[in-house]
C-alpha cells in the first residue's frame, strides 16, 4: 500500500457529516420514545391518582418533557458539545500506511493497526471504521481518493 497523508480542519461541517453519516448504524439510529411516554404516563398517574405532593408527579412530567427534548434536538446538542470540546476547529492529519490508519492532531493521537479493524462500514459519504474493541471512527470519502477508499475497505476486510 501505497503511503498516504491528508491534513484537514475538524469543522463543524465535517462533524455535521459524522454524526448524519453515523447515525444509521450506531445504537441510537431509532430514538425510544417508550421511556418518555412511561414517564409521563407515571406523572400524570401519580397526578391523578394519589393523594401525595404533587412535586413527584410534576418532576416526572418535566423529565419526560426533558426526554422529548433530547431526542428531538439530538443532533444539534452532539454538534455543540463537539465544537466547545478542545479539538473543535484544529487540524488533523490522517495517515494511511501498510500498518493502518492513523490520526493525529494537537490533541490527540489515534492509531488502528489493520489487524484491530473489525469492518469497514461504507455510507454514501465516508467509512465506518470498526474496531474489535467495538470503538467507531468515522473518516469522510472527501480526504482520500476513490481507489484509496476501495483499497482500504479491502485491506480492513481482509
Amino acid at each position: 500500500m501505497q503511503p498516504f497523508k491528508k491534513q484537514f480542519t475538524l469543522s463543524r461541517d465535517y462533524l455535521a457529516e459524522c454524526f448524519d453519516q453515523s447515525l444509521p448504524y450506531g445504537k441510537g439510529a431509532k430514538p425510544n420514545y417508550l421511556f418518555p411516554a412511561l414517564m409521563l404516563a407515571a406523572g400524570a398517574g401519580s397526578l391523578i391518582f394519589t393523594d401525595q405532593p404533587r412535586v413527584l408527579g410534576y418532576m416526572l412530567i418535566a423529565f419526560a418533557i426533558l426526554e422529548l427534548l433530547h431526542i428531538r434536538f439530538r443532533r444539534t446538542w452532539w454538534l455543540a458539545r463537539q465544537m466547545w470540546g478542545k479539538s473543535a476547529g484544529s487540524e488533523v492529519t490522517v495517515i494511511v500506511d501498510e500498518r493502518g490508519i492513523a490520526t493525529q492532531s494537537e490533541h490527540t493521537q489515534t492509531a488502528l493497526l489493520w489487524s484491530d479493524i473489525h469492518d469497514v462500514i461504507e455510507t454514501e459519504l465516508g467509512l465506518i471504521i470498526v474496531a474489535t474493541s467495538g470503538g467507531r471512527h468515522y473518516l469522510s470519502k472527501s480526504l482520500f481518493t476513490e481507489d484509496l477508499v476501495s483499497e482500504i475497505v479491502a485491506t480492513a476486510r481482509g
